[in-house]
């Protein structure tokens, strides 16, 4: 017997505003750059067993997640992202969001958040409603400061390279405390998106890759700065709204970049 199909998206990121620890000895923490349904789930509800197509989980890992929650779930769960995992865009927690959804979770976003860590040991802040106003300590599952909302901004990127998946116990970023002080003081777009930028190349003088195209693209297309998922492949440049360049996905594309997405964000 089968039961009416449940159709829901769950947000994803295109990689982060800012990523780093906060102290040469302190937590990493990001700023994220949401991007909407981002992950899709259809669920038909059954009465006996698990079946999930494209969640790249099994029925074993995905009871074991939603246990603690107080969650079962049965039936039919198909899952269909805009990128596959490790390339910086949260589908791996944004799936988890979504399961737990799917099997009815109304509970706060603090205890959705806690089982995705307790699940894969770092978290993306997609179970909150604006995940970009908060300093995310990602490995410990809770915010470390509330953050003033953004200007009006729009984003043109791209996936720049393979997987990178994500170790909890990576901890080689770049001390991004000053660049946090500053973000609290921001007001205009070209503040936070120089910020970005400053966060983007401390991670890249660090991590790589040396041959990374985004920041001679900022200067071809005048763009106000750019940001990168700091563990993973995903790319963008960041405009005032309505002025990205004519010709600018050919000039991505002509760079390497794949799976264009352009979209907007911001509050004021």
């Amino acid at each position: 017997m089968t039961g009416r199909v449940t159709h829901l998206s769950v947000p994803g990121h295109f990689g982060e505003w800012m990523q780093g620890r906060i102290g040469a000895q302190g937590p990493v923490a990001l700023i994220t750059l949401p991007v909407a349904d981002h992950v899709r789930l259809w669920h038909v509800p059954q009465r006996r067993g698990l079946h999930l197509h494209g969640v790249w989980l099994g029925p074993v890992e995905v009871r074991r997640f939603l246990r603690p929650l107080g969650l079962d779930l049965r039936g039919i769960v198909r899952m269909r992202a805009q990128t596959p995992l490790g390339l910086g865009t949260g589908v791996s927690t944004a799936r988890l969001v979504g399961l737990a959804r799917v099997a009815g979770w109304q509970g706060p976003p603090e205890a959705l958040s806690s089982a995705c860590i307790a699940s894969e040991g770092a978290a993306d802040p997609l179970a909150f409603p604006a995940p970009e106003r908060m300093l995310w300590a990602s490995r410990i599952g809770r915010p470390l400061d509330h953050l003033p909302p953004l200007p009006r901004y729009e984003i043109l990127g791209g996936l720049c390279g393979g997987p990178s998946f994500t170790n909890p116990q990576d901890t080689n970023f770049a001390d991004i405390s000053d660049l946090v002080a500053q973000w609290r003081q921001a007001r205009g777009l070209e503040e936070f998106a120089a910020l970005a930028t400053q966060s983007a190349l401390r991670c890249t003088d660090l991590r790589g890759p040396k041959a990374d195209p985004t920041p001679r693209l900022v200067r071809d297309l005048g763009a106000l700065g750019w940001l990168r998922a700091h563990t993973g492949a995903a790319r963008g440049l960041i405009f005032a709204p309505g002025t990205v360049p004519d010709g600018a996905a050919a000039l991505l594309r002509a760079a390497g970049l794949r799976q264009l997405r352009q979209f907007r964000g911001g509050e004021r």
